[in-house]
């Protein structure tokens, strides 16, 4: 299995790098009371750094504002999922426990303001990529039976059969969401300017160091930039 991301992408967004883990053999089970503690001091932290204005001004949102209208999506009504997270603490609802290795990469999304996500390999069918929509790809949401199509030009993640995450970092799907029973995953970690590759780095060995240490398991780490496009799964 390959995660490839098309050249036209690099084309719109120069200096995007997108960090890769790729885990597999972990124990998804169970809470962790040490994680939960994590996500709960940084959410303190973020109640008393930021404000809904202040957030808008942010860079690391505003990139992500400005990559979502470029493609034709309303900052204002389709958010990044880091934007989300953060609008959800800051309307004073904690993020809440779904399963550890989603626990984790909410955790160091919040932590350096970078959308992170991803996929149960053992759901995704052939290859991974993200490339532009044509339109006419099957989405199917999370928690969700209804079909839908991705809009002509938007950014996606899909395998060779439908829609993995509309809008970049939106929506995911309920295919290959990740639960309890997940063995073999593969995160993301997405980089837009002022992002740097060393920055990007930094995240990647953070978010498959804390893997290791919640889930156990083995991971292999990448970057993919405008360079090296593909990855090896």
């Amino acid at each position: 299995m390959k995660f490839r991301i098309e050249s036209e992408i690099f084309e719109k967004f120069p200096g995007l790098n997108i960090g890769i883990v790729v885990a597999k053999q972990i124990d998804n089970r169970g809470k962790s009371d040490e994680l939960m503690y994590l996500i709960r001091e940084k959410e303190k932290e973020i109640l008393a750094e930021y404000d809904n204005e202040t957030l808008s001004q942010c860079s690391r949102i505003e990139s992500w504002r400005k990559a979502y209208s470029s493609f034709g999506a309303k900052p204002k009504k389709h958010k990044s999922s880091v934007e989300s997270l953060y609008r959800m603490i800051l309307s004073g609802n904690n993020l809440r426990h779904i399963n550890k290795i989603v626990d984790i990469y909410n955790y160091v999304s919040i932590k350096y303001m970078i959308p992170v996500g991803g996929d149960d390999l053992s759901k995704v069918d052939g290859h991974i990529r993200l490339k532009f929509a044509r339109g006419s790809e099957l989405f199917i949401p999370l928690n969700s039976q209804e079909e839908q199509s991705a809009r002509p030009g938007e950014v996606i993640y899909r395998d060779d059969k439908e829609v993995l995450c509309r809008r970049w970092n939106w929506r995911e799907c309920e295919k290959t969401k990740m639960t309890e029973t997940t063995e073999d995953v593969v995160l993301v970690s997405e980089g837009l300017p002022p992002f740097t590759q060393w920055e990007i780095l930094e995240i990647v060995e953070d978010l498959s160091g804390m893997v290791k240490k919640y889930c156990g398991g083995e991971t292999r780490t990448a970057v993919l930039d405008q360079k090296k496009g593909e990855f090896e799964v």
